[in-house]
């Protein structure tokens, strides 16, 4: 019996595009999902662009102009991998146009403007998925798993970070991360360690934040002498109170020296804690309160007893890698697609993790703590 089909309609073919193409290529040979994603239509830049992308890719059609492909009624699900500033308009669009949708993150520039892809989405019962994918990691499931089950006693504190050094040079030039539309180091990374302390802890109800522009100016574009005004950030610290009780902190820092991946946390409870870091994203570390002699933290390893680690590799050990948690992703969107279910990080989730973002900016701007209702 031949599955249903889901035709894709990809908006962007830069990484986090092509990170989307595999995925979606690569998911119905590991998982046995209903429903098989067919590659139909791919929007990029430029007609000539979108043409190449698009046989590199393996999309039937292709257009430079993202209104096409949203218009088409033979698209079911619209991957939006373009700039954020058009997140909105093209959300809101496919909306209207009857699709599921699947963004990137951020969700958008605002949380004004997350609002009202959210309030959309929600009216017209549409499916959306926000592409936090590190969430998607068999351990971050299972850490969430230890926590909510009392195991570690009382949640006490987390202490997050997401540091990485793509920016570290003052020659790398402007762009649309250095843009205040992009958000910077913040909204960039800072997005993804909120999302993950969310998803461990629940919701983060205040902050204070600190935030600092290392480099105040960068090159208009590569090899240029011209250089503009940065006012976006490079680094922010902040404290961060959660409805549970806890307390914590979180640092974005995407002028990191020496760090390329360090997406990393440590949860403190009355019984235990745990530890983590992408670098070593196939391990999680666990301490249990002891007597003398007692303590250390042990290594957990991921394997086929945290799924969906078996869809990939019937052995411990031999590990999942970034493109793989994407896989996991899309494979989650495809069965609520087909389900008529719900995605965990959909556009109200993301909301939720723009208005974090920027109650941590507000409170940089004012000197004070700042209270998210």
């Amino acid at each position: 019996m031949d599955r249903r089909k889901a035709r894709i309609g990809l908006i962007g073919a830069g990484f986090m595009g092509r990170c989307h193409a595999n995925a979606f290529r690569s998911v119905g040979g590991l998982f046995d999902l209903p429903v098989e994603p067919v590659p139909h239509m791919l929007s990029d830049i430029s007609e000539e662009s979108a043409i190449r992308n698009a046989a590199l890719l393996g999309y039937k059609k292709a257009t430079g102009d993202w209104r096409t492909l949203v218009a088409d009624p033979e698209v079911d699900i619209v991957a939006v991998t373009a700039p954020n500033v058009l997140h909105e308009p093209i959300v809101l669009a496919a909306i209207a146009a009857g699709k599921a949708v699947y963004c990137e993150k951020p969700l958008s520039t605002t949380a004004e403007s997350g609002w009202r892809m959210t309030e959309a989405a929600e009216k017209a019962g549409t499916l959306t998925l926000v592409g936090f994918n590190f969430l998607r990691n068999p351990m971050i499931k299972l850490a969430q798993e230890i926590v909510r089950s009392g195991e570690l006693g009382e949640i006490t504190g987390f202490r997050g970070r997401h540091a990485e050094n793509y920016m570290c040079d003052p020659d790398t030039p402007h762009s649309f991360r250095t843009d205040p539309e992009g958000g910077g180091a913040l909204a960039d990374i800072g997005s993804h360690i909120l999302s993950m302390a969310r998803y461990l802890l629940g919701p983060i109800t205040a902050v204070a934040g600190q935030s600092r522009t290392i480099h105040r100016t960068r090159p208009v574009k590569t090899g240029s002498l011209d250089r503009t005004p940065v006012v976006v950030d490079d680094m922010t610290h902040a404290l961060l109170r959660f409805e549970n009780g806890a307390e914590g902190s979180i640092e974005a820092n995407w002028a990191a020296t020496g760090r390329t991946m360090d997406l990393s946390w440590e949860i403190t409870g009355t019984k235990g804690a745990l530890a983590f870091s992408q670098e070593r994203m196939n391990e999680l570390l666990i301490h249990h309160a002891g007597g003398p002699g007692r303590s250390g933290f042990t290594k957990i390893e991921a394997g086929p007893a945290h799924p969906p680690y078996g869809a990939f590799c019937p052995a411990a050990g031999h590990h999942l890698g970034f493109n793989d948690l994407k896989v996991i992703e899309v494979a989650e969107l495809l069965a609520a697609w087909a389900s008529g279910g719900k995605c965990v990080t959909d556009f109200r989730e993301a909301w939720q993790v723009q208005r974090c973002v920027e109650a941590i900016q507000q409170s940089a701007r004012s000197g004070r703590s700042v209270d998210i209702h």
